[in-house]
């Protein structure tokens, strides 16, 4: 808006122009950061996400080395499953 056109600009007001876009909320704080992310099914992914915790209280410098390293076991488990050969018809693959 401005004063030669007072009215430019005002259909835009409050419009989210980028509905895709989400905003992280707050970390979790008490029983919801203890609790970590929901099971995902597999004891090893469960075990690599569990390493994430170690990131509150660090110092975010220390952060690349944490996430590096749950990274590199999140590749290792998805390798294994690309070599794993094909369950049976009528199974469903875990």
């Amino acid at each position: 808006m401005n004063d030669k056109h007072p009215d430019q600009g005002a259909q835009d007001q409050g419009q989210n122009h980028y509905p895709e876009r989400t905003v992280a909320g707050a970390p979790p704080t008490g029983d919801d950061a203890a609790s970590g992310p929901p099971p995902t099914g597999d004891q090893r992914v469960d075990d690599a996400l569990a390493a994430l915790s170690r990131l509150h209280g660090r110092p975010a410098d220390e952060h690349v080395a944490v996430l590096e390293e749950v990274h590199g076991q999140l590749r290792d488990i998805l390798g294994e499953l690309a070599e794993a050969p094909e369950p049976p018809e009528g199974h469903e693959h875990r």
